[in-house]
């Protein structure tokens, strides 16, 4: 036992520092890894296997990356890192949409998790939601009331997806639901996975007001799955980046769209 547990702890060192890199770089190939820490090419596809089944990093005809592509969304550990300042300014822009009193939806997105600290200038609240992540970050919040949605549990997002989370959305009537979204083309939003897909047009049907809350990077991203058309959504926020032209696009297309406004940065 001894012996097993210094090599467990330098394993776990070794693989958070592969997926710290492998983050950074968005994507690296696996011989890279190998000569950078200076292990086999047998024990990073190892290492990457356990980060892979762990929805941290995946491999992909020898890269390892973090990277999203048309069929998988990068895990919530990446995005996370992504874009801080801009889903800030929208998650606090997001939260002049919410009354005390509501009950709201939110989705699994680390752009409507920025909104969560938030809600407790608004409570009492009942808050929805299919994610593990935000329920965790609701714990113990004052005047929150939580209502966690189950179903088959998906590492990479660290969200409850499939036909049980959906049949219990579908018995459910809120308020109004935040939504975010990896990719938009055009007036038209996508997704990776048809079970995300499935969700969130759940939450939209069982929503009395919904609000899609879009950094800039997501326009013009691409993804396979159609999930509706920013039309059905009541407003669309969008960071302070966002192209004006794409902006004007939307409105002129009677969208609702809202530029939040940047963060300071003035201490």
């Amino acid at each position: 036992m001894t012996e097993t547990q210094p090599r467990t702890g330098k394993r776990a060192q070794r693989q958070k520092a592969i997926a710290d890199a492998v983050m950074a770089a968005g994507a690296l190939r696996i011989e890279e890894l190998a000569e950078r820490f200076s292990i086999s090419l047998m024990t990073v596809h190892r290492d990457l296997d356990d980060l892979e089944e762990r929805g941290i990093l995946r491999k992909s005809r020898g890269v390892a990356t973090a990277l999203a592509s048309t069929l998988v969304e990068s895990s919530i550990m990446y995005r996370e890192g992504l874009a801080r300042a801009e889903k800030e300014s929208i998650a606090r822009t997001a939260l002049d949409y919410v009354e005390p009193g509501q009950s709201i939806f939110i989705d699994d997105s680390t752009t409507v998790h920025h909104l969560i600290p938030l809600l407790v200038e608004k409570a009492p609240l009942t808050v929805i939601t299919n994610s593990l992540t935000a329920m965790n970050m609701l714990t113990g919040l004052r005047g929150i009331t939580v209502i966690g949605l189950g179903g088959s549990y998906h590492n990479w997002c660290t969200s409850f997806m499939g036909r049980m989370t959906t049949d219990a959305i579908t018995k459910l009537r809120s308020d109004i639901a935040f939504i975010s979204a990896p990719s938009l083309i055009g007036s038209t939003i996508y997704y990776q996975a048809l079970e995300t897909v499935d969700t969130k047009r759940a939450m939209i049907d069982s929503a009395a007001v919904r609000v899609l809350m879009l950094d800039h990077t997501k326009f013009g991203r691409r993804a396979l799955h159609e999930l509706a058309s920013v039309r059905e959504f009541d407003v669309v926020i969008v960071d302070a980046a966002t192209d004006p032209d794409e902006v004007e696009r939307l409105r002129s297309e009677d969208v609702g769209v809202v530029v939040a406004a940047a963060e300071s940065t003035d201490e």
